[in-house]
């Protein structure tokens, strides 16, 4: 008979949560770049008369958005700014590096606090994904708006997003089967996990947290932590103001069953929905 110390153990499979990119999944889950670019490209266009070139991506983690961008037409460039030098490592390989090397020439990744960003002027700057509500003080946010319109051309356009809607003011998980496209990297389906995990009625500061769970059941825990501001629709558009923008809001259109159908259309009045989430147009 064998001792159990011969007895050989096969080393168990890693599991999917191990095997997982965290910044694939993040791209699959939560951006649809295509669409993005598509409604700012048409929407520059419309109101200025003529098409943009020149872009730059605040908090731009992966670089996603600026790689669509530079794809779009060859006379498009893009500069992209992040302070966590390990994201700007990660988009280097595995997206500038996926393009062409034309492509490539017209893309810069900086990293950089947005507050020190330099640029020459562009035509755009995005902040999206609600990155620039880690400004948490009027008086900061105002500060970096107004070097923000300063980065623009003269009929510059600053892009921001915004969410809200009283559900956005408690404390709740959000669970989203995602099933990727054919051409993705991630290979199989997952559930994305968004959790408002504390949220501060006084000061308006929010602990956010994203999470991935796969179909064996593992899961990638704070695969992604945010630490900001909800600022209102109303805060956001009278700091705009002050910084020098005149802006407008693109709210988000509903289908036959009130969800939301992906178009977005200038209003001066929203609904009272549980959630939304809009695009502010800031005119310099």
């Amino acid at each position: 008979m064998s001792s159990k110390s011969n007895i050989k153990h096969k080393p168990s499979s890693p599991t999917k949560a191990e095997l997982a990119d965290r910044f694939f999944l993040y791209e699959e889950a939560v951006q649809c770049v295509e669409a993005e670019i598509d409604i700012i490209d048409s929407l520059f266009e419309k109101l200025k008369g003529r098409q943009a070139s020149t872009l730059r991506e605040d908090f731009c983690a992966t670089a996603n958005t600026s790689c669509e961008w530079v794809k779009r037409r060859d006379t498009n460039t893009a500069i992209c700014f992040d302070i966590d030098q390990v994201v700007l490592d990660w988009s280097q390989k595995n997206k500038i590096e996926k393009l062409t090397t034309e492509q490539s020439s017209r893309i810069k990744l900086i990293k950089e606090n947005v507050l020190n960003a330099k640029n020459d002027p562009v035509d755009i700057v995005l902040a999206m994904n609600f990155s620039y509500w880690v400004f948490k003080e009027r008086k900061l946010m105002i500060e970096y708006l107004k070097k923000v319109r300063n980065s623009l051309v003269d009929d510059g356009i600053f892009f921001s997003d915004a969410y809200g809607g009283y559900e956005a003011f408690q404390e709740l998980k959000e669970k989203t089967k995602v099933k990727p496209d054919n051409d993705s990297p991630v290979n199989d389906r997952f559930t994305y996990i968004w959790d408002q995990h504390k949220y501060d009625p006084i000061t308006g500061s929010a602990i956010n947290h994203i999470h991935f769970k796969f179909k064996d059941g593992s899961k990638i825990k704070k695969a992604f932590t945010y630490e900001w501001r909800v600022w209102t629709l109303p805060e956001l558009l009278e700091m705009l103001s002050e910084a020098g923008f005149k802006s407008t809001v693109y709210w988000e259109q509903a289908d036959e069953d009130g969800d939301g159908n992906g178009e977005f259309l200038p209003q001066t009045e929203g609904e009272a929905d549980a959630g939304w989430i809009a695009y502010i147009v800031s005119q310099k």
